[in-house]
């Protein structure tokens, strides 16, 4: 089976290039399921229903989320009424809406796609490693795919040499720079350490470059509003054995 990951999305520019590119990718590529970080994909960060079910209705099957999944309360019914949109497993289960696991029926075989993020430089969550070990046992899927959202490079690649041979494919998100290091480890696990960003290419993570310059450079509070122009659309393609659970083949594309 081919499973396709979409790099975060940004904002209502990202949506719509998104929408104007999925299917025809979808179809060349002979895409089984599309898994897409949906955190940034309302206008000012955050996601909401609308924004949620905008990617839905374009093509995603599953929206995974990272450190400004709750920025939107207007969302927060909506993790609990759409079981294809995550948030990371290691928030707390007692305070926060929604989860960080989920099985896919796709007839023939059954995939767990698992959110998780880091704890190096975002929040103070439960330990990433622990909450992997937890969430694989409860899916008891032969086909798991992991969305970590973390910062530190380092991180991710710890992770994925801990869950390789468990897990089929595991992708980085958060920093919004696709990495070129797309390879699949020593025990069949599908890696890269970011997939990227849906969004304006001419942008800082998808934000006005004068507006990001401002912030770093003058140190005072800033508005940040999207940048437009000419878009992309990183994303990777996992070709799996359905039979093993170990991937085959991996694919970067950037979409223009």
């Amino acid at each position: 089976m081919r499973i396709l990951a979409i790099g975060d999305v940004v904002g209502t520019v990202g949506c719509r290039f998104l929408r104007s590119k999925l299917p025809a990718l979808k179809k060349s590529e002979r895409i089984d399921l599309t898994i897409a970080n949906g955190e940034n994909s309302a206008d000012g960060n955050g996601i909401t229903p609308s924004s949620a079910e905008y990617l839905f209705s374009s093509g995603v099957d599953v929206i995974t989320g990272g450190n400004h999944s709750f920025r939107r309360r207007e969302c927060y019914p909506f993790y609990e009424t759409s079981p294809f949109l995550l948030r990371p497993g290691n928030y707390p289960e007692s305070t926060t809406p929604g989860s960080g696991c989920v099985v896919y029926d796709m007839g023939r075989y059954q995939v767990g796609i698992i959110n998780l993020m880091g704890c190096m430089f975002i929040e103070n969550l439960e330990d990433p490693f622990r909450t992997a070990d937890r969430l694989i046992r409860e899916l008891g899927t032969k086909i798991t795919v992991v969305d970590f959202h973390a910062e530190a490079t380092a991180e991710k690649r710890a992770l994925g040499f801990y869950l390789d041979g468990r897990v089929s494919a595991f992708f980085g998100t958060h920093t919004h720079v696709q990495t070129a290091d797309e390879q699949i480890l020593e025990k069949g696990c599908g890696y890269i350490t970011d997939v990227g960003m849906t969004g304006t290419i001419s942008s800082v993570l998808g934000v006005k470059p004068e507006l990001a310059i401002s912030k770093f450079r003058d140190k005072l509070p800033v508005r940040f509003d999207l940048a437009e122009g000419e878009c992309r659309m990183d994303c990777i393609i996992f070709d799996i054995d359905e039979k093993t659970g170990r991937t085959a083949e991996v694919k970067r594309l950037c979409i223009r």
